[in-house]
């Protein structure tokens, strides 16, 4: 399976892109929001969230069982900025599975910046 591709087509929120990587009986679990999708909730979810987005691949590891992912998903216009954590359970070379976790980018909180520990990464 090309995750790269996959995430392209996650990317740009095409759902006929979409569809071809999943097996028909997935699921995608949300876990910061509590949420357990089908493949075309997920497809829809993915598809109806407003805005035009843009990222890319930051890390990826491979399992036997598992793709796992560290990407970067910014809005086009720059205003917005997450990293999502995928782990993608693969089967005959499709997707049976992603527990995936989002994080907001931002500042370090103000307590940790007042201490002056940790420096910026980028």
């Amino acid at each position: 399976m090309d995750i790269y591709k996959f995430w392209s087509a996650v990317l740009q929120q095409d759902a006929d892109a979409i569809r071809p990587f999943f097996h028909k009986d997935a699921w995608v679990n949300w876990h910061n929001t509590n949420e357990h999708f089908t493949v075309e909730e997920f497809i829809r979810a993915n598809c109806e969230y407003p805005g035009d987005w843009d990222g890319e691949i930051e890390q990826v590891m491979r399992t036997d069982t598992h793709i796992i992912t560290a990407t970067h998903v910014i809005s086009k216009d720059g205003k917005l900025s997450f990293h999502a954590t995928s782990f993608i359970r693969v089967v005959d070379d499709k997707i049976a599975s992603v527990d995936e976790y989002w994080g907001d980018d931002g500042d370090a909180p103000q307590w940790r910046r007042d201490k002056h520990i940790g420096t910026k990464i980028k």
